[in-house]
């Protein structure tokens, strides 16, 4: 069973599940509110809503905390390559050597430019390349 919250106003109840956070508080999920009851929320500053949901990232501005896939930004910024860091977004995890070796050579045969495109580039005035 998963926990809600109840919102009563004039003969309305509505049900609000709650939104289980894998870090940071949980929510409540306001999406049937106006439909039900008419009524929305006013959040001033925006100061107590969550704008999606990501298992990805996780972010507190106010407490100074990023972090992707649980690692603190810091950490990836300073111990962490590009690849390294592209690798954890997409697959949940870093990479192992053979992973990011496997990875790099798929992203660098991905990153060839078709010889027809190179034409096209150069026969543009060099004025507008700039």
């Amino acid at each position: 069973m998963t926990d809600s919250a109840v919102l009563k106003t004039k003969d309305v109840e509505l049900e609000l599940p709650v939104v289980e956070a894998t870090d940071g508080n949980s929510g409540l999920q306001i999406g049937k509110l106006l439909g039900t009851t008419g009524y929305t929320t006013l959040d001033t500053g925006y100061v107590n809503t969550a704008s999606c949901q990501s298992a990805i990232t996780y972010i507190d501005g106010d407490a100074g905390i990023l972090r992707y896939r649980g690692y603190p930004i810091e950490q990836l910024a300073e111990k962490s390559t590009f690849l390294e860091v592209s690798y954890l977004l997409i697959y949940g995890e870093l990479p192992t050597k053979d992973q990011l070796e496997d990875f790099a050579e798929k992203v660098s045969h991905r990153m060839m430019l078709d010889e027809r495109l190179r034409e096209l580039y150069r026969s543009f005035p060099a004025a507008a390349t700039r």
